[in-house]
């Protein structure tokens, strides 16, 4: 072996090594700065009326107790609704038309969809459901997080399905069960994990979407319920919140992000937890 050669690869792949535990270095730190603001400015703010109260006037007392119903109930819709669309498609693509056209299309454009920045969801269903109906709605603002949850839904699909030995297809189908009862019983059974982590991975995207709910559902100082009305949400109350000029307003901006923050990171680690371990 070529000593000479040996001793410039080791010293290149130091150098390297040293530029890249410095990069990754610093952008902790920064994030350490982020999450160490957020912490300290949100916990001033943190407390019981946080869920109970509505939000307030400038001036007064309240919490986010409107924006967390309405945050919760738009999302929900849009899992509901996103979910079976995603699954059923990603079980197409790994499935039934692995290499046809169709899936090549299909693939295409769930990547565009995946990439695309969410304020022209936004705008798209603005002019689709907005318009049309002529007055903001939270069903508008779960369509456009409905069309955010299916592009996540289907690519953790496809790939954990993927992820299952085709021996488990073979020995089902030996047996004599059709395709469709080898995905049912065999399938989905075994990328159960990977494809509740799908689920779990869109939810944490949508929690903190401001732009597509400016556009849709807009927002509601008070108490409401009512779908087919503008509804209040912790992103766009965050926003309309941090651009104010009153330190109250502030104070529960910051309690809204730490509250998103914290649940993003809780989805995120029950993500990892659940995701399948790969055999070495």
């Amino acid at each position: 072996m070529n000593t000479g050669i040996y001793a410039r690869r080791k010293i290149w792949n130091g150098f390297f090594l040293l530029l890249s535990v410095l990069a990754a270095g610093f952008g902790l730190i920064w994030l350490g700065f982020i999450l160490g603001a957020l912490f300290y400015n949100g916990f001033e703010a943190f407390a019981p009326k946080l869920f109970l109260e509505m939000t307030p006037p400038p001036g007064e007392n309240g919490g986010l107790a409107n924006a967390i119903l309405g945050s919760v109930m738009m999302s929900t819709i849009a899992v509901v609704a996103g979910t079976p669309l995603g699954l059923f498609a990603g079980t197409y693509l790994a499935e039934y038309g692995r290499y046809t056209r169709l899936a090549f299309f299909v693939r295409f454009v769930n990547d565009t969809l995946l990439s695309a920045p969410s304020i022209v969801t936004g705008l798209f269903v603005y002019e689709l459901v907005v318009v049309k109906m002529g007055h903001f709605s939270a069903w508008a603002g779960a369509a456009s997080l409905t069309v955010i949850v299916i592009p996540v839904v289907v690519r953790t699909t496809e790939n954990m399905l993927l992820l299952v030995p085709n021996g488990l297809r073979e020995a089902a189908a030996a047996l004599g069960a059709p395709q469709s009862s080898v995905i049912r019983a065999v399938t989905w059974r075994a990328a159960r994990a990977g494809i509740v982590t799908g689920v779990l991975l869109a939810i944490a995207r949508i929690s903190g979407e401001t732009a597509p709910l400016l556009f849709t559902a807009l927002n509601n100082q008070f108490w409401s319920t009512d779908p087919n009305a503008p509804m209040a949400s912790l992103p766009a109350v965050i926003f309309q919140f941090a651009m104010s000029p009153y330190a109250d307003w502030h104070r529960l901006a910051w309690a809204g992000a730490l509250l998103i923050t914290a649940t993003v990171l809780t989805l995120s680690i029950i993500a990892r937890l659940l995701q399948p371990k790969r055999s070495s």
